[in-house]
């Protein structure tokens, strides 16, 4: 329920809605060169909107790990992520007020939206060991993946509704200021479940006290020492840093590929194509997560994820040649086909590999510290590019860290080592 609940997040307000919002916003202050000043310099607006979304995600990676330990020791992730779920509702409901006037309040209210969000999966994606049997981990994954996209894709379809239903230009922008709280209620309303029902440690575990930050890093630090004697965690964690360096990256910016090189008609046709696409991705999406999940359980979660990683090889060099909206309807639903499946397999591979242990917050701090300065590197690296070149060339240029995925997979042992499951 979780998965429905904050699915909204990348897929409403990160994919769909805000990039259009944002766009338009910045557009009718910046004229069509789309160049603002931001503390004396000059940015592009895609560029400068890729390094806020770096800033919050860098963020996540030094605190998340704290506070990972300090879950660990006093035993209850739970109240860290309903804080951070809280935190990233207050940040979509202002993005109502986004205003290009006010750029430094604009990107410090995406950066608190995606601290929540990008904090809370931390400790949520940490409870699968808690739950579930290795043997469940993909299918659990899986299931969790496809709840989310049929979740958020239910809100989509009426977001899509009330923007389509809209006579002008100026009332559709109102329309989606006004779904960005719309987003949030639905966040906090069907995250409730979860909060009901995770569990906190059934042991008595240590209090919240004046040390607790001291003792949560030595909790962090004795996790780390660990990691020595798990060879096969370490070397999935180098793989796993680089091709999700890849696809959050891909899933972060596609938006503005479609807005800024598809020959569209007319900006209507733009607008409608976008979030047909968007919907598009999701639905296929939910095969494609239990698909990979089907193929991981037959042969082997390495061959699953390396069958996706190829498949993410072709289509950031298929970019090249994607013009007009037919070839980008194709591109993207085959980016769904692989979407959730490489996301939902990649979490469930890792669970299966750490050790028993109740420290599963900080082994999955560092899951995620990765994965978030992966997406860091590769949002720089977009931003630099496309602030030089263009969209396109920018996103081809990701397929180096699929590439290096694939190859750093390739020495991730098949069999459990010492200390692991």
């Amino acid at each position: 329920m979780y998965d429905w609940a904050n699915s909204v997040y990348p897929l409403v307000i990160t994919t769909a809605i805000f990039p259009m919002f944002y766009n338009i916003k910045m557009e009718a202050h910046a004229g069509a060169n789309k160049i603002v000043q931001f503390l004396g310099l000059s940015f592009d607006t895609t560029e400068i909107y890729s390094y806020a979304l770096a800033v919050s995600l860098l963020i996540v990676a030094v605190f998340a790990p704290i506070l990972s330990g300090i879950a660990d020791y006093i035993g209850n992730k739970r109240i860290f992520m309903r804080a951070l779920n809280y935190l990233g509702a207050i940040g979509v409901t202002s993005m109502a007020f986004f205003d290009p006037e006010y750029l430094g309040l604009g990107l410090f209210i995406i950066i608190i939206s995606h601290i929540g969000y990008w904090g809370s999966l931390v400790f949520y994606n940490a409870y699968l060991p808690d739950i579930a049997e290795p043997k469940d981990h993909n299918r659990i994954s899986s299931y969790g993946f496809s709840l989310g996209y049929v979740g958020s894709s239910i809100l989509l379809v009426l977001c899509i509704a009330l923007i389509l239903m809209q006579d002008t230009g100026a009332e559709k922008v109102q329309m989606m200021a006004l779904e960005f709280p719309l987003c949030a209620i639905w966040w906090v309303a069907f995250a409730y479940p979860a909060y009901k029902k995770l569990p906190v440690a059934k042991e008595a575990r240590k209090k919240i006290s004046s040390n607790v930050a001291k003792m949560g890093f030595l909790e962090l630090k004795k996790v780390w020492n660990e990691f020595a004697g798990i060879p096969r965690l370490r070397k999935y964690l180098y793989s796993f840093f680089a091709f999700s360096m890849g696809v959050q990256t891909v899933m972060a910016v596609a938006q503005f590929f479609g807005l800024d090189e598809i020959d569209w008609v007319s900006d209507d046709q733009k607008t409608s194509g976008m979030l047909i696409s968007i919907l598009m991705i999701q639905l296929i999406a939910i095969p494609g997560a239990w698909g990979m999940a089907i193929i991981a359980d037959r042969y082997g979660n390495k061959v699953s994820l390396g069958v996706a990683l190829v498949i993410w090889c072709v289509l950031c060099g298929a970019v090249y040649f994607v013009h007009s909206p037919t070839e980008f309807y194709i591109i993207a639903g085959c980016v769904g086909l692989v979407m959730g499946g490489i996301q939902s397999v990649g979490r469930s591979t890792y669970s299966m590999y750490l050790p028993k242990t109740n420290d599963s917050a900080s082994y999955f701090s560092f899951y995620d510290a990765l994965e978030k300065i992966g997406m860091v590197l590769g949002l720089v690296l977009f931003g630099v590019i496309k602030g030089s070149y263009d969209t396109r060339i920018s996103l081809m240029a990701l397929s180096v860290f699929f590439m290096l995925g694939l190859i750093l997979l390739v020495f991730v042992p098949k069999k459990s080592t010492v200390g692991t499951k």
